[in-house]
């Protein structure tokens, strides 16, 4: 699993969004990126993580952020979570990994003494050239805005 790292400048990417549009890094060229990824869509640790950042949304759009959700969901699990929660923020569909293993998040994981491979909670912070400047592994669910909004 290669995992991008502070300093290392995205790769171009395209992905399908909740919604069926295609979504590229290019739109967020000038913009302040938050990419979260997370492992399964309306998952209690998934949910509130994204429900933390949807009742931050507005601080972190005043520091200039825009956030992009992604997991290997399909396009109506994260249509319905988007709906039922009513997130400000689009989540990509990434049903064949292209963001996924772009950003290098997907490897093994244990859970309960079970070994398998998965999408690793973390977060990309990537400025407005498309260079990573943070990446958070230990993602705190119930309070990942701060996180951010702490070290921006």
């Amino acid at each position: 699993m290669n995992t991008l790292k502070v300093g290392d400048k995205v790769p171009g990417f395209a992905a399908k969004d909740q919604d069926g549009n295609t979504v590229n890094l290019s739109d967020y060229h000038g913009k302040k990126l938050i990419v979260f990824f997370y492992p399964k869509a309306s998952t209690p640790g998934c949910t509130a993580e994204a429900c933390n950042l949807r009742d931050n949304y507005k601080e972190l759009k005043d520091q200039g952020y825009e956030l992009l959700g992604v997991s290997a969901d399909s396009q109506k699990r994260q249509s319905n979570f988007k709906e039922k929660y009513n997130f400000p923020f689009p989540l990509l569909a990434d049903e064949d990994r292209t963001v996924i293993e772009t950003f290098g998040v997907w490897g093994p994981k244990k859970f309960m003494g079970r070994e398998y491979d998965g999408i690793h909670r973390k977060t990309f912070v990537i400025n407005e050239n498309g260079i990573v400047d943070r990446v958070i592994d230990k993602v705190k669910t119930k309070d990942h805005a701060a996180q951010l909004l702490a070290e921006s």
